[in-house]
């Protein structure tokens, strides 16, 4: 499958704000998403210097979601994750997360709820 065409199903299946995206990061043993900024590091450094952390760094801004970031998300190079709650409080989508003893029942469940409704449904493989 070519590359347009796997960015064209990633915008169709997780459809959502387009002004921003997350990333996922790791340190110290722990892990998480975030916004993705584009930011200054030698001004940053002199803040973070005088005390001051990235969440009262006034100096960045955030980055859109491209095809090119959605590209590099295909092709391993970075995991990021998309914000389906849009500016005017609407979205295209949901995410239902079975993580319990029970997730395959659960989630075999809530796919056959979402067949009887006829609402779209598709089963994706977390992390």
């Amino acid at each position: 499958m070519k590359h347009e065409s796997k960015i064209n199903i990633f915008h169709a299946l997780f459809r959502g704000r387009e002004d921003v995206f997350a990333v996922r990061w790791e340190k110290s043993g722990k892990s998480g998403y975030m916004p993705s900024y584009q930011y200054d590091p030698y001004h940053y450094r002199l803040h973070k210097m005088n005390g001051g952390t990235f969440a009262n760094y006034s100096h960045k801004t955030c980055l859109a979601l491209t095809d090119n970031e959605i590209q590099k998300h295909l092709n391993g190079a970075q995991q990021i994750g998309v914000y389906p709650l849009l500016q005017d409080n609407t979205s295209w989508f949901l995410v239902a997360d079975f993580d319990k003893q029970n997730w395959r029942e659960e989630t075999v469940n809530f796919l056959n709820a979402c067949k009887e409704k006829n609402i779209p449904a598709y089963l994706v493989s977390g992390r």
